[in-house]
């Protein structure tokens, strides 16, 4: 197989895939996350789009954000829960998440074990916006959404 061909299949071992680099989530201290990682597993201009590969450690989390592009998600290992505007849902692995645009959205993987998921976003996109101290506080008025914050 030559270096071309070699280059169009990626075999996965333990939620790796070959040719594939494990990255940090996010710059460190450019917002607030805990034990996540990020692999961008297709990046190609002809897709329009990327699809990349997060996994957190167990009691991590990912940013609570927002931002103008949309994602489409599917849980690929392990349980947590996530927010998505004001509603909090358990997860497991493939349920699909469909997370709109200029949504607040987190995802936070169960004590005791990672979770894992492939995202695609557009591979044009704009920054992450974090909340304010009064959206924080907005979103802390609903009950439920408190309690995931907090947890």
């Amino acid at each position: 197989m030559d270096i071309e061909q070699q280059s169009l299949f990626r075999a996965f071992r333990e939620y790796r895939w070959d040719e594939v680099t494990c990255q940090p989530y996010k710059e460190e201290g450019a917002a607030p996350f805990k034990a996540i990682s990020r692999q961008v597993l297709f990046a190609e201009p002809q897709l329009g789009c990327e699809l990349r590969y997060f996994e957190m450690a167990a009691g991590g989390y990912s940013t609570l954000e927002r931002h103008e592009h949309m994602h489409a998600v599917m849980i690929l290992r392990g349980h947590g829960r996530c927010l998505v505007g004001q509603a909090v849902r358990t997860v497991k692995p493939f349920d699909l998440v469909s997370i709109p645009s200029w949504t607040w959205h987190q995802f936070r993987a169960t004590e005791g074990e990672p979770l894992g998921f492939l995202c695609m976003v557009n591979a044009l996109r704009d920054r992450p916006q974090l909340p304010t101290e009064q959206e924080v506080a907005a979103l802390k008025a609903i009950p439920a959404v408190a309690a995931f914050l907090e947890g």
